[in-house]
């Protein structure tokens, strides 16, 4: 909490310079009403109103020029004086507070450090004035901050030794619930399981071998539908209700052509870590396959009889073992500290002039269902964002939404060629508002986002890529994936 005598505060800005520099504060973490305050705001007198972003309205920011030098500042919110942990802070004359360094001297910082401002994603340079600046300083600063190749090797290093020395069992939670089904199960069966369990996939039991054999995931449901669809299919709806899981994974290993010498279809092996199995060599697994989800299965016995299913590991919980474990010395590695529109991770919207970068996949809503399945096929791509004519963000279509078609026998009744991904997706909000489901959906970032941040949100259960968008406007810039960070994080 602050002294009641603020206006007699000491001014920290530490800058004679009348360079006003325009800077984006962000207080992400809701509440009814946000102000800014800070060594900026006539040395703490001023409270800044925050107002919230457009369709975020837990996300508050306000737009406040700052001369160059040294700075403070907190956020007043709800009649509390708080400051944001995510961000650079110090104990300073008035309790916790933000710090802000921003420099005009191109001596200030020292080689190969970059601008504390950097790591954070709540604070973003208006871009125009800081060329501005940067022309003031005779070019000597540089909107995007470089890394250089020992830092960078010299990170993925320390991360690579954490993940090689740590295990699988690090993973498994004190209780939970994991969902299996039989081969024999019928497909349809199988799928209205997903629905109301709210799981994307599920591992598959072999009794007759008495081992786990695969998976049934969302994208089997899309290719049945997609089979159904097709008006040559030898698959009716009728067969549908009896259809076994193993004779479907049998026909689909036909489908792709994995077959023997002798014709006999060759199921895809199923990936699958132990509890001991160290986290780089899981986690490359998931790179290497292109799965989402790895089981982890114990046998106390050597020949690998009666397995148990412990856990349906992923990425984000071993993303979540590396937040936590370099959470207070993030700093130290100069990788976590990069803005990612400094990094090479993630698929970007291409630039004029850059012809051979990879297309990013957008739908707009009107598109009809039959599109997005296909492209989500095509594509090889977990998730399709959803935007307006404008390219701003209004949803995302994931391969999981699909098993809403489960629910009531929707699938039995609907024209992927006629149903919209509006009204495919309205089909998975009945017991949420739009706005709710949306939110909880579309997880977003901005290119201004430090690699670390984002890799925080990655971390939560759930959550398997970002959208970044263009701060306001949301118009979508690109899309980081789980599988994106990790790819980079291990080289």
């Amino acid at each position: 909490m602050f002294a009641t005598n603020m206006d007699s505060a000491r001014d920290v800005s530490g800058a004679q310079s009348t360079v006003l520099i325009p800077m984006r504060f962000v207080w992400p973490y809701g509440g009814r009403s946000v102000f800014l305050s800070g060594s900026f705001a006539r040395r703490w007198t001023e409270l800044v109103p925050m107002t919230p972003v457009e369709g975020c309205p837990t996300v508050f920011q306000a737009i406040y020029s700052v001369t160059p030098g040294i700075h403070q500042y907190k956020f007043f919110v709800d009649g509390e004086w708080r400051h944001d942990e995510h961000q650079p802070y110090a104990n300073g004359e008035y309790g916790l507070v933000n710090t802000m360094v921003l420099a005009t001297d191109p001596n200030f910082f020292q080689p190969n450090v970059a601008p504390e401002i950097t790591p954070g994603s709540h604070m973003e340079e208006d871009t125009e004035a800081f060329r501005r600046l940067v022309q003031i300083t005779d070019g000597a600063a540089d909107v995007v901050p470089r890394m250089s190749e020992a830092d960078l090797q010299g990170s993925r290093h320390r991360i690579s030794v954490f993940l090689s020395t740590h295990t699988t069992y690090e993973l498994l939670p004190e209780s939970g619930k994991v969902v299996a089904l039989d081969v024999d199960l019928p497909v349809k069966q199988a799928f209205h399981i997903l629905h109301e369990q709210g799981i994307p996939m599920a591992p598959l039991w072999d009794f007759s071998r008495g081992q786990f054999v695969g998976v049934l995931s969302a994208l089997d449901f899309i290719l049945i539908l997609r089979e159904l669809g097709n008006h040559g299919s030898n698959l009716t709806e009728e067969e549908l209700e009896t259809h076994t899981i193993a004779a479907w994974k049998e026909g689909k290993a036909y489908l792709n052509g994995q077959i023997d010498g002798h014709g006999r279809a060759l199921p895809r092996r199923l990936v699958h870590a132990g509890p001991y199995d160290n986290l780089k060599d899981v986690a490359l697994k998931f790179l290497q396959n292109d799965v989402a989800t790895v089981p982890i299965i114990h046998s106390s016995s050597e020949d690998g009889s009666f397995p148990q299913l412990l856990h349906l590991a992923s990425l984000s919980g071993i993303l979540k073992c590396i937040c936590r474990y370099f959470r207070h010395c993030s700093s130290s590695l100069p990788i976590l500290q990069a803005p990612i529109r400094a990094l090479p991770v993630g698929t970007w919207v291409p630039e004029i002039g850059e012809p051979n970068r990879r297309p990013l996949a957008m739908l707009r809503p009107s598109a009809s269902l039959s599109a997005a399945l296909n492209l989500l096929v095509q594509a090889q791509v977990s998730s399709i964002p959803v935007v307006d004519d404008n390219d701003s963000l209004l949803d995302i279509y994931c391969r999981s939404d699909i098993t809403a078609l489960a629910k009531d026998r929707a699938y039995a009744h609907i024209n992927l060629n006629e149903m919209t991904i509006q009204q495919a997706l309205q089909l998975g909000q009945d017991s949420y508002s739009p706005f709710e489901q949306r939110s909880q959906r579309c997880q977003m970032c901005l290119r201004s986002d430090s690699l670390h941040k984002v890799m925080e949100r990655l971390a939560n259960p759930g959550v398997r890529r970002l959208v970044i968008v263009e701060a306001g406007s949301k118009r979508v810039e690109g899309i980081v994936s789980l599988s994106d960070v990790f790819k980079f994080l291990l080289g």
